[in-house]
């Protein structure tokens, strides 16, 4: 007969079962089971044979290999006995799949088809609609998804997940794929209108403040889908005295300028969820959407009256006072738009397509007195479809544009010649200087495209306080940490281009100027009329004095040509149109993207 095979406990613990004598065992079978530290750990047979003897009980207390009990191997190939039929429980029965999946099926919209009807009937796609076109071939790691809303007191929980799925509020971290070889990792929150319609609840913004947490200490950019209704009122569970120690406004607040913020919004967005907007690096609405600091209902309570919907914060308003950055006409363009954005702070990529060069030494019109298209040039140096324009009906005489230029992103700042003849009012400096500390927080090179009368001025001018806020563009470009680069196409007149060129012609990595470049103090016919007002008054014959404003207009002209200003050096060179993008280009790789870390500074306005 065989030795029998002694099987002795792998550690401390109390025997819950052990096989009894007489009992076939086989190899890496289940010969007894041990519990220690309320865990149960099965003890296998090395061997397959029937059990020769056991030496402990259920119930005994052993010590770390102590003998338990004793196997004789079987002597030949041992029958297979049929036990009858046995149904084998699956894993997802077995281990509760099949529950937290049916959970899981309640964020889907086709869980609530009466309200995603009336989301489409609205004439907008849902959250999780817009999340899917998003992410597209990427994908999506959703937190929190069954949470449910904190009002277990007034709905049982059942009730809940089906009304109150996620708490009206995905989170996660997706992959979005950008290009063939593109990638990008965000953080996305999207409040659900399809859910409470999309109002602010207390675990979404728990959900909310871990993956900004997340958001932060990983460096990922943050998209928003932001429509909603603010603040939940009905909360039951958990809750403090008013739910202000939530630390989801604060924590995106530190996330400026930190990581790209985006915020994109399809409808109606009130209150908490248009807060978490306005902190946002642009946003990006539908041309219905309405977003104000408080919906209807808060107004009317207020004493304030009663309005519709439609009558508070429409898009058409906000775009043209700054607060929307890009217009879109329906939910896929928005997607689209954020896409775009995003893939500017992923380094070089792109088509790199040029378009002809030579068509810009005709592009300033012979009439020195005549507008132009400045985004014509724009769109010319850059890399063919890689405009994407910021803020287009505020500060209507500058342009705010990201763009591609050989592939490496740049922000680009212009006059508008059609509006204000290019002047910077109040609004336009706002414009400027907020896009200037968005490109140099990301380390994105500025191109400035220069063609100034100036700063404007008069009393009306003034009551804009342009003072301070033609100052911010002073300072913002004083601040500058990555490379600038000016490129002036007509005029470069008095302070307007003074800040154009960042504070001196001097302080961009180049400064460039067309032939057609002009400069000045200020507009000739104007320094003319100041600077020979007595010449001008002691002529009698209204035909000579003109004679004599002509001849002085004319050496004005002549001396403020670019080639004049090239010879005592206040620019780098005069340079043919077509050699502007060969220019820059050579101006990115040369410049370094980075400099030291910014500086405090007290915004003047």
């Amino acid at each position: 007969m065989s030795r029998g095979a002694d099987i002795a406990a792998p550690a401390a613990g109390v025997v819950v079962s052990v096989a009894a004598p007489g009992t076939m065992v086989r190899a890496g079978g289940e010969a007894a089971v041990i519990e220690a530290m309320k865990m149960e750990y099965a003890v296998t047979s090395p061997v397959t044979g029937v059990v020769q003897r056991a030496l402990a009980r259920p119930g005994d207390t052993v010590a770390e290999g102590e003998l338990l009990l004793s196997v004789t191997p079987a002597a030949g190939p041992v029958r297979e006995e049929s036990q009858g039929e046995t149904t084998v429980r699956s894993d997802d029965d077995r281990s509760g799949l099949a529950e937290a999946e049916r959970y899981h099926d309640l964020l889907r919209d086709s869980a609530r088809p009466a309200a995603v009807d009336r989301r489409h009937a609205s004439g907008h796609r849902t959250m999780r609609e817009n999340l899917d076109d998003f992410i597209g071939d990427g994908t999506f790691r959703e937190y929190g998804g069954l949470v449910v809303a904190a009002q277990r007191q007034r709905h049982p929980v059942e009730r809940l997940r089906v009304q109150a799925p996620a708490d009206g509020v995905a989170c996660g971290v997706a992959s979005v794929q950008t290009g063939a070889h593109h990638r990008f990792e965000c953080v996305v929150v999207g409040y659900d209108y399809t859910v409470l319609a999309g109002t602010q609840g207390h675990q979404g913004h728990r959900k909310v403040t871990r993956l900004l947490t997340l958001a932060e200490r990983n460096r990922l950019p943050v998209v928003l889908f932001g429509e909603g209704g603010g603040g939940r009122a009905g909360e039951t569970d958990g809750l403090h005295a008013f739910g202000l120690d939530h630390m989801t406004f604060r924590q995106l607040g530190r996330l400026s300028g930190l990581v790209p913020l985006v915020g994109v919004v399809a409808g109606p967005s009130f209150a908490g969820n248009a807060a978490l907007l306005g902190m946002c690096d642009v946003i990006i609405a539908t041309s219905d959407s309405n977003i104000g600091m408080g919906g209807p209902a808060m107004i009317e309570g207020g004493g304030l009256g009663a309005y519709a919907v439609e009558d508070i914060g429409p898009a058409p308003v906000l775009s043209k006072n700054g607060a929307i950055d890009i217009v879109v006409p329906d939910d896929a363009a928005a997607v689209a738009a954020a896409r775009t954005y995003l893939a500017y702070f992923q380094g070089p990529g792109g088509d790199i397509r040029t378009r002809d060069q030579t068509v810009l030494r005709s592009v300033i019109p012979e009439n020195r007195a005549r507008a132009y298209d400045v985004r014509a040039v724009i769109d010319v140096l850059a890399d063919a479809d890689s405009v994407l324009e910021l803020r287009r009906e505020f500060g209507t005489s500058a342009v705010t544009a990201l763009a591609r230029i050989d592939g490496e992103t740049v922000g680009i700042i212009a006059n508008d010649p059609t509006r204000l003849a290019g002047a910077i009012d109040s609004d336009a400096a706002d414009k400027l200087a907020r896009f200037l500390h968005l490109c140099d927080a990301f380390a994105v090179p500025v191109v400035s495209l220069c063609d100034t009368p100036g700063i404007m001025v008069g009393p009306r001018a003034e009551e804009t306080a342009i003072l301070r806020h033609s100052a911010r563009l002073f300072i913002a470009t004083a601040k500058l940490r990555v490379p600038f680069f000016c490129v002036v196409l007509r005029r470069a007149f008095g302070l307007g281009a003074q800040a154009m060129v960042a504070g001196s012609v001097h302080a961009p990595e180049f400064t460039v100027s067309w032939p057609t470049g002009e400069f000045g103090s200020m507009g000739f016919e104007g320094l003319v009329k100041l600077g020979y007002r007595k010449e001008l008054a002691s002529i009698a014959d209204p035909g000579e004095r003109d004679r004599y404003f002509e001849q002085q207009l004319a050496r004005l002209r002549d001396r403020s040509k670019a080639v004049n200003a090239a010879s005592h050096f206040e620019l780098d060179d005069v340079i043919d149109p077509a050699a502007t993008r060969s220019w820059i280009v050579s101006g990115l790789k040369a410049a370094s993207t980075r400099g030291a870390a910014p500086e405090p500074y007290l915004d003047p306005w």
